[in-house]
């Protein structure tokens, strides 16, 4: 995932499908759908698992439109991927929320139910997720001009590299653990080789020449 910096505006109007109104509407559904599944649960430990379920998906998906964008545009430029690529900033700190979201779910279940906690996480597991986190968090804070400026056009387009990179192997480590057991998540391992094959058969700009760009 790349969370992109400010690209010019589109010709048209913008409406609430682009830019900071896409994310209040993004923003809006992910806090609403988290509401309405701990609303409708039974509660407890349940509810938050539930959660935790549901902005695993919700984070995925934000996640493959962003990390896809800048490629997707390449192999076929038309309206749809245009869209996806100019709002890939916005859809990339959509996927902050989501899993910021998950993550607070997280916590919850481990305060509300530490021995069920116990079972399903281990060392390993917190350590790898909690480098996740750092990156997300790293990425969202520098996804602003003023804060990209600030760590300067080589360091943002390193870490927002290497942290898309990580990030998808955290989903794909994370989904196929489930996969094993249940093949109900064996679709989400193929969508996730399916966008690295993409990122990896069309990629960007070298880094030298990004950085140049950048620059001048």
């Amino acid at each position: 995932m790349t969370i992109a910096r400010k690209e010019p505006k589109p010709s048209f109007p913008a409406g609430l499908l682009e830019g900071w109104p896409l994310l209040g509407l993004l923003s809006s559904g992910l806090v609403l759908g988290v509401l309405a599944a701990l609303a409708t649960s039974s509660g407890g430990s349940d509810g938050i698992r539930l959660v935790i379920r549901i902005t695993a998906r919700t984070s995925l998906v934000l996640f493959c439109l962003a990390f896809t964008a800048s490629a997707l545009f390449r192999a076929c430029p038309n309206i749809w991927t245009r869209w996806q690529r100019r709002n890939r900033r916005y859809l990339g700190l959509s996927f902050a929320l989501s899993h910021g979201l998950h993550g607070l779910a997280i916590i919850a279940l481990a305060n509300t139910a530490p021995a069920l906690f116990k079972q399903l996480s281990n060392t390993g597991t917190l350590i790898s997720g909690g480098l996740a986190y750092l990156f997300i968090l790293a990425m969202a804070a520098t996804s602003f001009d003023r804060t990209a400026a600030m760590i300067g056009p080589n360091a943002w387009r390193w870490l927002h590299l290497c942290g898309a990179y990580y990030i998808w192997l955290s989903f794909m480590v994370t989904f196929g653990k489930r996969a094993v057991m249940d093949p109900f998540y064996w679709p989400f391992i193929t969508v996730l080789i399916a966008i690295l094959g993409l990122r990896l058969c069309l990629p960007g700009k070298p880094l030298a020449a990004a950085t140049a760009t950048a620059g001048s």
